[in-house]
């Protein structure tokens, strides 16, 4: 039996470990100009030395840096600070707020204005929620209490689409309410808006949405209620015969069912869409040249505060109090720079796609080619990792329209004359040959590859259909009308 205990192993290994300070750097090189904006506010309000220049100050940051003071150069080392002891700190960072408050308005900030700004943010509106949105109209429904309270467990059950997640008699018994009044219930949120909301599914959705419109007995009806299989294949020959009516009639009601709304909850779902504002913007000047230039709108402008370098360097501060100073002076050097640094890495890679793709920016996407972001790293002189951080989430304005920086960098193909082509500029070819196609026989994904190899480019059918489902165009069946 062999015996168990301890044993001390030496081992080496490798790891790479990133200081606070580049992990900053590439925060505020990742981030868009919105969200960096926001960054540097907090900081702005963290870091006592930092300050903002006005916007009609037309000096520099780096002219208004001033020669280091021996103070400033006798610490360089990392700080050894005590963040129990705050208290010195904390009572000098609060004077110069009121010595700031009191230099700029004349008077000092006051208790009564801390509460009236504090009730200008509350009162900010907020969007209503789809239950909220129920829940009101449940209220002033003219129904038994009993029922009122099935109309809440029923709210409780809609999904995010605005369907019921669970059958009535499941609620029922869950709920303990008998089912003939959580049946009553069921109909009478039917009736609420949004139209469709509480039905089981799309069909009946659209169905009840139909009913609503005083349109129960109509062909769209008909469809939805007995052939919604047939309706979702788009077999109209089929469903004029099942009818007894023409395929006009048929495209006439789709064309009407094509009039409702699918997911009823949905313009209450929360709005995923991000505010887009450009970092850079790309335009031809009075010369017929193209200029860059940079957003900086959102970024503030910043320096080091006058006033507390000359607390430094008139030495009347303890150790500690020089101390945070000092760190606080190195850290908010370091985030302009960074800012500083940012700016140029994306002015630079603009530059470069700029040149790489000019037929672009001259013609439109069509002449968009194959680009990789090794390719822009190697010529700015960069990591490809520092090219992804750099343009990612971020935007350009160009006269073609407002695009993500990532949509410049796409595979290819090449054609049979040995031109790259994008594979978005193959994607915009199949949207406009199925935007021109006649809608009674449109082409098929075999015929959409033969007239792209009229243009010389040689492409499976299978990526054809691939790229069509990426445009979000419906195959060939679906998209045929019947004249």
């Amino acid at each position: 039996m062999s015996s168990q205990g301890y044993q001390q192993v030496q081992k080496q290994t490798q790891s790479l470990v990133l200081a606070p300070q580049l992990r900053n750097s590439l925060k505020i090189l990742q981030a868009p100009a919105v969200e960096l904006r926001t960054s540097i506010l907090e900081e702005l309000q963290a870091n006592p030395l930092l300050e903002e220049l006005a916007i009609i100050d037309s000096i520099s940051v780096e002219e208004n840096r001033e020669e280091p003071n021996a103070n400033e150069l006798e610490q360089n080392e990392e700080m050894d600070f005590d963040p129990e002891d705050f208290t010195a700190l904390e009572r000098m960072s609060e004077d110069m707020r009121d010595y700031y408050a009191q230099e700029s308005t004349g008077q000092s900030y006051t208790s009564e204005d801390a509460e009236r700004r504090e009730h200008f943010m509350n009162s900010l509106t907020m969007s209503v929620s789809l239950q909220q949105h129920l829940i009101e109209q449940a209220e002033l429904t003219d129904c038994s209490d009993q029922e009122r309270e099935a109309l809440f467990y029923l709210i409780g059950s809609i999904d995010d689409n605005g369907f019921l997640a669970e059958t009535v008699s499941n609620i029922a018994l869950t709920s303990r309410i008998p089912y003939s009044s959580v049946q009553r219930a069921s109909e009478t949120l039917k009736t609420f808006d949004p139209p469709g909301i509480g039905t089981k599914d799309m069909q009946d959705c659209l169905a009840t949405q139909l009913e609503l419109r005083g349109r129960g007995t109509s062909i769209a009806a008909r469809i939805l209620r007995n052939h919604f299989n047939l309706l979702i294949r788009r077999r109209i020959p089929e469903l004029g015969r099942k009818l007894g009516v023409t395929t006009d009639d048929i495209q006439n009601a789709i064309e009407e069912i094509a009039t409702l709304e699918p997911a009823p909850a949905k313009r209450f779902s929360p709005d995923s869409n991000a505010v887009i504002e450009p970092d850079v913007t790309v335009f031809k000047d009075e010369y017929d040249g193209w200029k860059i230039v940079l957003n900086n709108d959102y970024i503030p402008r910043l320096r080091i505060s006058s006033t507390y370098k000359d607390m430094l360097a008139k030495g009347n501060l303890n150790k500690q109090e020089k101390e945070f100073m000092l760190e606080r002076m190195r850290s908010g050097k370091f985030l302009i720079n960074s800012i500083e640094q940012r700016q140029q890495t994306i002015e630079r890679i603009t530059q470069e796609i700029l040149k790489f793709q000019s037929e672009f920016f001259d013609e439109g996407v069509a002449k968009l080619r194959p680009l990789t972001m090794n390719t822009i790293a190697q010529t700015v002189g960069v990591h490809e990792t520092t090219v992804s951080r750099a343009i990612a989430n971020k935007y350009i304005r160009t006269p073609h329209g407002v695009f993500a920086f990532k949509y410049f960098f796409t595979p290819g193909l090449t054609s049979t004359s040995g031109e790259s082509v994008s594979n978005k500029a193959i994607k915009d070819m199949i949207s406009q040959i199925i935007e021109k196609e006649d809608p009674a026989k449109p082409y098929s994904d075999q015929g959409i590859v033969n007239l792209l190899t009229e243009k010389e480019i040689k492409i499976a059918r299978r990526t054809v259909a691939k790229y069509r489902e990426e445009l979000g165009i419906l195959p060939t069946n679906l998209r045929r009308r019947y004249q």
